[in-house]
């Protein structure tokens, strides 16, 4: 299927590695000109090289973080006028018992995994509406679904990111701008590995004994490849998916149970 996307242009946040650099990657695969935030500079160029060398499209380096205003000011400044835009915290989150959650916390928890990602959307839709295209996807995670103990900081904040997208969308799909996000679930990434090895290690158990356990309890009996998630996100860029708008769409191999 041609997704109608070459020679547009593209930002996409926390692309060095895992779903970020997925997404990245499916987009140029597509001939999506990139322009790409990492906090390691190291990491963030040799994802950028790699995606020259096997797809040919210019991609744009940008050493920051995504969670710093300066920084997005300047991803978007090397970027100013992007028909897309891939919102990636790229943030680690590990298991905090609620009571133990601070208020300094939670207002990180929102900057991270809400505001850093509307601040985007606020400076990038009204170009993309003027032109009369825009593609917006935000990274969140199939627990929005189903919230685990442990984690009502970041469920919390990702909750809020769709809530203010849901009540966003309705102004701009008549410009033919879209906002939709991807929940994933299990990918077999640099972070789901490091979150494994922390499970591991407070359940005081074994890394392979985690594996087997979290592939045991997801139908699909396995860990997903980033790309499955990467030409997801692709898909929902594409020219193709201009009537698809404000919806979380689970991505986790049949683990969430519920019809809605």
């Amino acid at each position: 299927m041609n997704l109608g996307l070459r020679g547009r242009k593209a930002i996409v946040s926390a692309a060095s590695k895992g779903l970020g650099k997925a997404g990245a990657f499916s987009l140029a695969r597509e001939g999506v000109e990139l322009t790409i935030m990492a906090r390691t500079r190291s990491d963030l160029e040799a994802a950028a090289g790699e995606i020259e060398k096997e797809t040919g499209v210019s991609v744009t380096p940008v050493a920051g973080d995504f969670n710093v205003a300066e920084d997005r000011a300047r991803l978007l400044s090397a970027c100013p006028e992007p028909d897309i835009l891939v919102n990636n915290p790229g943030v680690r989150q590990t298991p905090t018992p609620y009571a133990d959650i601070d208020e300094t916390e939670w207002q990180q928890w929102f900057n991270d995994h809400f505001y850093s990602s509307i601040s985007l959307i606020q400076m990038a839709a009204p170009g993309m509406c003027d032109r009369g295209f825009g593609r917006i996807v935000n990274m969140s995670v199939s627990f929005i679904k189903f919230p685990q103990v442990g984690f009502a900081h970041t469920h919390a904040a990702r909750l809020a990111l769709s809530g203010a997208v849901a009540g966003m969308v309705r102004e701009l799909v008549g410009h033919n701008v879209t906002i939709n996000t991807v929940c994933p679930g299990l990918f077999d990434t640099d972070a789901l590995r490091t979150n494994l090895h922390a499970h591991a290690k407070r359940g005081k158990t074994s890394y392979e004994a985690i594996v087997e356990d979290r592939k045991r309890n997801c139908p699909a009996g396995r860990f997903a490849d980033p790309k499955e998630c990467g030409d997801l996100v692709a898909f929902l860029c594409s020219d193709q998916a201009g009537f698809m708008t404000g919806q979380n769409i689970i991505n986790d191999g049949g683990v969430y149970q519920g019809l809605f």
